[in-house]
This record gives C-alpha cells, sequence and structure tokens, in this order.
C-alpha cells in the first residue's frame, strides 16, 4: 500500500476543502493517487460537503430526548428552514439524538461515533449534505443527568416528536415518582423555555455576573443623592428584581403566574410525599449565538456602478 504522507493529505484537502481525516481515507483507498482520491471524495458526498462549509447555518433543529434520570439535546443547524421538514432530516437528529443520550463524551465524540450503518455521525451528515444539497452543522449537545429522580424535557414549535426549535432538559432529583411529578416536571421545562433564566438559584449566579450588576445598581441609586443607607436599600431591592429575572427559582412560575418556581417545586413535593431538588437546566433555541449574514444592497450597487 502507498505511504500517505502528510504533504499528499494537505494537498488534497486544499483542493477540495474536504476534512483531513476524510482526505487520509480517501487516499488509502486510492493508492495515493490524488485525482482518484478527488472522485472518492465526490462519490462519497465528502467534496460536496466541503464545497458548502462556507455557508452560514442558522435553521435546522434541536431534538432531545430523556429516559428516566437521564436526557439528551443536540442542535443541528441547516441553512434554511425547508430542511427541518425533510422527513430525512428529521430522522438523522433523532438518531443523533439517542446516541448523545448514551455518552457523556461531548460534541467531538458524538460526531466520531458509528451509526447502525458502521459510518460515523459526521459521515452520514456529510452523506446528507450531498443528497439534500444544504450546508449542515453539528452545533451542540448536551446531556443532563440526576442520580434519583427524573428529566423533564419540552419542546418548543415541535414538527414532530422530540424536534422543535427551543428544547429544554430540567433536572429533578427526588425519590418520589407518579404522573404528577411527570407532569411538573414538564410544566417547568416549558417555563425554562418561555422564560430563559440564567441560572438555577441564587448561590449559582457568576460572581463577576453579580458583581457587575452590583456596580451598576449602585451608580444608578448614587445618582439619586439619596443617603448611604438609603443607597444600600435600593441596591438590595434591585438585586432581588435582578434575581428575579435571571434565576429560575426565584422567578414567578409562568404555570400560574403567582407562586414563585421554588414554591411551586415546594408544593409539589407536598403533594407526592417527598423533596423535590431542581439540580439543573439545559436550553437550546435553534440558531442562538450564530451571526447571520446579511446583504449590504448600497454596496452592491456601489460596485456595480464602479463596473
Amino acid at each position: 500500500m502507498a505511504q500517505i504522507g502528510a504533504r499528499l493529505v494537505k494537498e488534497l484537502r486544499d483542493k477540495t476543502g474536504a476534512g483531513m481525516m476524510n482526505c487520509k481515507k480517501a487516499l488509502a483507498a486510492t493508492g495515493g493517487d490524488l485525482d482518484s482520491a478527488v472522485d472518492w471524495l465526490r462519490k462519497n458526498g465528502l467534496a460536496a460537503a466541503a464545497k458548502k462549509a462556507g455557508r452560514v447555518t442558522v435553521e435546522g433543529l434541536v431534538g432531545t430526548a430523556a429516559d428516566g434520570p437521564r436526557g439528551a439535546m443536540v442542535e443541528i443547524n441547516a441553512e434554511t428552514d425547508f430542511v427541518g421538514r425533510n422527513e430525512e432530516f428529521q430522522t438523522f437528529v433523532a438518531s443523533v439524538v439517542e446516541i448523545a443520550l448514551a455518552s457523556l463524551d461531548g460534541i467531538d465524540a458524538l460526531a466520531a461515533t458509528k451509526m447502525p450503518d458502521g459510518a460515523t455521525v459526521e459521515e452520514n451528515l456529510a452523506g446528507l449534505i450531498a443528497r439534500i444539497g444544504e450546508n449542515m452543522s453539528l452545533r451542540r449537545s448536551a446531556v443532563l443527568t440526576v442520580e434519583k429522580g427524573m428529566i423533564g424535557s419540552y419542546v418548543h414549535n415541535s414538527v414532530a416528536p422530540g424536534l422543535g426549535r427551543i428544547a429544554v432538559l430540567v433536572g429533578l432529583e427526588t425519590s418520589g415518582t407518579g404522573n404528577r411529578l411527570t407532569e411538573f416536571a414538564r410544566q417547568l421545562a416549558m417555563h425554562v423555555a418561555a422564560v430563559s433564566p440564567r441560572w438555577t438559584a441564587v448561590e449559582d449566579v457568576d460572581p463577576a455576573a453579580l458583581d457587575r450588576e452590583r456596580g451598576v445598581l449602585i451608580e444608578q441609586a448614587r445618582a439619586s443623592g439619596r443617603p448611604k443607607d438609603v443607597v444600600e436599600r435600593m441596591v438590595e431591592g434591585r438585586l432581588r428584581k435582578f434575581f428575579e429575572d435571571t434565576v429560575l427559582l426565584e422567578q414567578t412560575f409562568v404555570i400560574d403566574g403567582k407562586a414563585k418556581v421554588r414554591e411551586a417545586v415546594d408544593a409539589v413535593a407536598g403533594e407526592i410525599g417527598e423533596p423535590v431538588v431542581v439540580t439543573g437546566f439545559e436550553r437550546f433555541a435553534l440558531g442562538e449565538g450564530i451571526e447571520r449574514e446579511t446583504e449590504d444592497f448600497a454596496a452592491e450597487v456601489a460596485a456595480t456602478l464602479k463596473n
């Protein structure tokens, strides 16, 4: 078998834009012949996927799955919302979620995990790109577990079971069981989807974020010209409002619009006869944090006039 050197792999990668490992596979499969390796990548949909890699992906689907004390989520992006309605794409996302549910190793390990057909998640995604004709990306994954209890889940704007545009997992540590606990876990996940808290409990608040907020509030209160003791009370009062806006257990429960979430948790604990502790949550909103491309029509017109 021909020796596959790093220089040859790089040359193929520069020529096709395909991933390094895929280039190495292509060269190994074709005895180190560069042109044949290019054809191999094209036949396997990998070169076609690479050509689309620069296009922004902000659509797609978020998927979630939960099984007792364990839950998982993945976000797989595409260029347009049409792909999210594609049955083959939906099946792929659902399959990847189930793989994530069985793993704690993160997004890189997930991409390298083999699927039932023997190809990896990454390889199957490349094939999907070639067949559907849009750039796609396996963006992120999360797994949430509790030692004893259950994971509540909720999907907003669902297009199929467990698939939609916003997905949430919430961990409840408890020895209790039953329909009431299951119902509450889902309601709490719905709350997180709607309100998007940043932290679970006050003690979880990032100290740096709290210091920044406190600094801003102090300056605002001082600007009022009030005495020092009044300023301190003003700051503490506004910090409570900050917690109510950002901390899950301090928020008003959207299901009834009256009780704090922590009060609702205590009420459910009383109903089922066992303590209930909210251990954490994960919330994925499709495309959040991705910079969307915008067309600069003024610049386009100017460039056209110059030509």
